[in-house]
């Protein structure tokens, strides 16, 4: 099984997020991509270099005029402010249904659903990299491996087709899966991050040609909050096309497990050809988020569940944040993932 990472990922170094009132330092930190790579060791992968797809397959999922503002923004508001260090939003677009502006402070707020995605001069090589990373892996599943871990950071399944928000800025899961859709597979993305995956949901819940699983905390009590709740199926053609299921904060292995299954019987039932696994590793137990309560030994269970359904699996990096345990989860899941 192989790992794909691109170094370039580490230079996106996050210093502002509001917390209680307070500016506090981002929680993804670069540090993070060691640690993971920790886990990537001792699972035994064989890592590689991620290659250059170019923007095309961004633009598949994300609008252009978004990309634009990503690769854009930090020098176009520096230019208006002189040793601007992040470009972080003042104001939030209460709707988006409206005329787009192309005026700095205007995009800034339209393309931004919260504060906890600081852009900096060196952000977007990280973010463009992130998504290539995530497309070397979905080749490496078009050229027949079984399964492939692609180390994305940063994350991307709050974004949505055009808004940063949780992170992330471009969806890393959904431009994979796009581009296998694209060669041919009928690929499911299956969330299990302890967050509600609520931009995957959003750029495909009125289509039926991808299936969209959420398991995550409930957001009634949790990030997102605003959307995750498993009455929301999709709407049009895309309707019985997502499923959220939400557990109870706090929840451990026995629920989730329980949950997982139901998630794989609706992945069989859609045919997939391929699972796009949104690998967040923060609903475990030690988590600073603390949203829910799986173990380092539940990881591996999940992952031998999900290898049973017989499909090849791309497994996207999500979220999992700094804590003692990070590597060894990585390696658990991974581990679990092979042994099945």
């Amino acid at each position: 099984m192989k790992a794909v990472f691109d170094e370039r990922q580490r230079q996106h170094d996050p210093q502002f997020r509001l917390q209680d009132g307070k500016v506090i330092v981002n929680p993804d930190r670069p540090e993070r991509v060691g640690e993971l790579l920790k886990g990537v060791g001792k699972a035994g992968l064989v890592l590689t270099e991620a290659a250059d797809h170019g923007m095309a397959p961004l633009a598949a999922l994300h609008t252009p005029r978004y990309l634009d503002y990503l690769r854009n923004i930090h020098a176009r508001r520096s230019a208006l402010a002189a040793g601007l260090a992040e470009v972080v939003p003042g104001r939030i677009a209460p709707d988006r249904n409206v005329h787009y502006s192309y005026e700095t402070e205007a995009q800034i707020g339209y393309h931004n659903a919260d504060t906890s995605c600081p852009i900096s001069a060196a952000s977007w090589d990280a973010i463009y990299w992130s998504a290539q990373t995530a497309l070397t892996g979905a080749d490496l599943v078009l050229a027949g491996e079984r399964a492939a871990y692609a180390l994305s950071r940063p994350s991307g399944h709050h974004a949505y087709r055009e808004v940063s928000g949780g992170f992330c800025f471009l969806n890393n899961s959904g431009i994979a899966a796009e581009y296998l859709r694209s060669k041919g597979h009928r690929p499911a993305i299956l969330d299990i991050d302890v967050h509600h995956g609520n931009g995957t949901q959003g750029i495909f819940y009125d289509r039926d040609d991808v299936l969209t699983i959420s398991l995550h905390a409930d957001p009634a009590e949790f990030y997102p909050f605003y959307s995750g709740g498993a009455q929301e199926c999709g709407a049009g053609r895309g309707v019985g096309y997502n499923l959220n299921l939400p557990l109870a904060r706090g929840a451990g292995d026995e629920a989730y497990l329980a949950a997982l299954d139901r998630a794989l019987g609706q992945i069989a039932a859609f045919g997939a050809s391929a699972v796009v696994v949104a690998l967040g590793l923060d609903a475990h137990e030690d988590d600073p988020f603390q949203g829910l309560k799986v173990t380092a030994a539940g990881f591996s269970r999940i992952a031998r569940r999900i290898a049973g359904l017989g499909l090849p699996v791309l497994n996207v990096q999500e979220g999992g944040y700094m804590q003692p345990a990070l590597g060894d989860n990585l390696a658990s899941y991974l581990g679990g993932l092979q042994g099945a």
